[in-house]
């Protein structure tokens, strides 16, 4: 499946190494105002090349609409996006063109499709996400409209935990970093590993807050689900906690149960939910990223002919998947709210009478 959404539906086309990637994004309501700057300056933020902690390869990710707006707002229908790959280096993986690239997908491509694009992954690609990152970008535009923001930032990284929640600064560090106290020692990580040419993993931590009392369709819509399954979908992600997380199974129901006041929860351990239903409170999700299975050491595998060989990769790759992963888990979070908002418009009579027959 390349589509993601029940009301607002997401779907991306493309490869790494192809012509362009883009989407359609569909579901957006009539009459939204589509500030271009704004979406160009959140593809600003996923895109390569911006430090010698990111990949080398260099794309502008300059994005057109091609459909869907009219003098700035949306229509209503389909909004389709391009971005054109400018700075391809295809020669890099003619030496992989027959083998599997340990920690990729494709192994797993060739055997269920019977063939593969080899170039830099093809649509397994982590490129593949700058499309999301544009249609999220809408996304977020109508949940500001609600008063709903959404802010990530890498709170760890190669094990090294920060332990302050700082979203400004993350706003101003090169590497997403929410602590400022420990993002020296996770930089001198992340250069380590390549300078020996390897890569590190990283876990970002997302938050929406303003977000209403509400959102996620029980028993099989729920948010967290859709959440996790929105953030697992993401290029290298392992793992997703809600609130929490693992550290709650520690807890007692005691000390892990939210308690109520006048004034809202006295604590967050639930990450924003309950019942798979929103709950007001601020949503908490983090995200684990694996190492970036690109490095430059020779590891064992076997060609499309299932012979052992080594495999020697050339190309240009991220030493930390996960910095420009946290612009991608804010998108994929604003899809899902996006949507969830969309879907809970008609749960209740005094929704429909207000629009159909107050106006």
């Amino acid at each position: 499946m390349n589509t993601f959404g029940k009301k607002l539906t997401l779907t991306t086309f493309g490869e790494s190494h192809g012509k362009a990637l883009g989407c359609i994004l569909d579901g957006v309501p009539a009459g939204l105002k589509i500030d271009e700057a704004y979406i160009q300056s959140e593809l600003d933020r996923r895109k390569p090349g911006k430090s010698k902690l990111e990949t080398g390869r260099k794309e502008d990710d300059k994005f057109e609409i091609l459909s869907g707006t009219f003098e700035g707002l949306s229509t209503g229908t389909p909004i389709a996006m391009v971005i054109f790959n400018t700075n391809q280096k295809s020669k890099d993986y003619d030496n992989v063109k027959d083998l599997f690239r340990p920690g990729h997908a494709d192994f797993t491509y060739f055997h269920k499709y019977g063939l593969r694009d080899y170039r830099g992954g093809g649509r397994s690609s982590a490129r593949e996400t700058a499309a999301r990152v544009a249609g999220g970008a809408i996304a977020k535009l109508m949940l500001k409209e609600l008063g709903i923001e959404i802010q990530s930032g890498l709170c760890e990284v190669d094990g090294i935990k920060g332990s302050v929640q700082d979203f400004a600064h993350a706003k101003t560090s090169k590497l997403y970093a929410l602590d400022p106290s420990v993002e020296a020692a996770q930089e001198a990580a992340i250069l380590d590993a390549k300078s020996n040419h390897d890569s590190v993993g990283g876990v970002v931590l997302t938050t929406a807050t303003g977000v209403p009392i509400g959102l996620g369709e029980p028993l099989y819509y729920k948010l967290d689900a859709i959440l996790a399954e929105a953030m697992m979908g993401i290029n290298a992600a392992k793992a997703v906690e809600i609130g929490d997380g693992v550290a709650s199974t520690h807890l007692k129901g005691s000390e892990n149960n939210d308690e109520i006041r006048a004034n809202g929860f006295s604590s967050n351990h639930s990450g924003g939910m309950l019942g798979g239903i929103s709950n007001g409170d601020t949503i908490i999700v983090k995200t684990h990223f694996k190492p970036t299975p690109s490095i430059f050491q020779d590891q064992e595998t076997v060609t499309t002919s299932n012979e052992e060989v080594n495999c020697h990769l050339k190309g240009r790759h991220d030493p930390c998947v996960a910095i420009r992963g946290a612009v991608v888990c804010e998108a994929m979070m604003a899809l899902t709210l996006a949507d969830m908002t969309l879907l809970n418009m008609g749960k209740k009579m005094s929704h429909l009478t207000k629009i159909y027959k107050e106006n």
